[in-house]
């Protein structure tokens, strides 16, 4: 691998995307970016390196077919007129399917504020899946390096954000993330410019 580096906007999903990493990598960082467009805007100023880059954390859906606990790998990020093609994405949903996760693909856009019910249908209508805060300056930082975006849904048009249920699906949201690590090691070995040594798995990881 010639390094990976993941971006996470919350301590939490950061924490939890650690915990599913194994111990003492050297190719290997996580950095927490901070909640919204500006703040992922300033961390990716700051983003080094010529390793892959992975976008990773809660995502909200706008598409009926996505239920809280589905995982979201963009084929597009869409941010500010612009869309950012992720040519990797069946790639690594194919990893996560496999492992018996429900992964889908499709459009990401990256928003400023929480998206109501009549603009998840109007989005919806435009070929959105999902939206989240932070992918779209990430991926216009990241240039030609290998990107994913993964984002693990965790409210949908029949379960709004601001509901009691909310709290529930956060917490298995993150256990989500815990397990996603691995794949994404596997991913930027497999996506790497150069020969590695690490292949992509052909079975679930345990």
């Amino acid at each position: 691998m010639t390094g990976l580096l993941i971006c996470a906007a919350l301590g939490i999903e950061a924490h939890a995307i650690r915990r599913g990493l194994p111990a003492h990598l050297t190719d290997v960082r996580v950095v927490t970016t901070g909640i919204g467009p500006r703040r992922a805007a300033r961390a990716a100023g700051h983003l080094h390196g010529q390793g892959a880059v992975a976008v990773v954390g809660f995502g909200g859906a706008v598409a009926a077919g996505l239920r809280p606990g589905d995982v979201l790998v963009a084929d597009e990020i869409r941010f500010r007129g612009r869309t950012h093609p992720c040519p990797w994405a069946a790639l690594l949903v194919e990893e996560l399917v496999r492992a018996g996760l429900p992964a889908r693909t499709g459009p990401l856009l990256t928003v400023d504020h929480l998206v109501r019910e009549a603009e998840r249908r109007r989005l919806a209508g435009q070929g959105v899946r999902a939206v989240d805060m932070e992918s779209g300056p990430l991926a216009r930082a990241a240039m030609d390096r290998p990107l994913a975006a993964v984002r693990v849904i965790v409210d949908a048009p029949r379960a709004p954000l601001l509901r009691p249920a909310t709290l529930a699906r956060g917490l298995a949201a993150r256990r989500t993330l815990t397990t996603l690590g691995p794949f994404l090691m596997h991913w930027a070995a497999a996506v790497a410019p150069e020969p590695v040594s690490v292949p992509l798995r052909k079975e679930p990881l345990p």
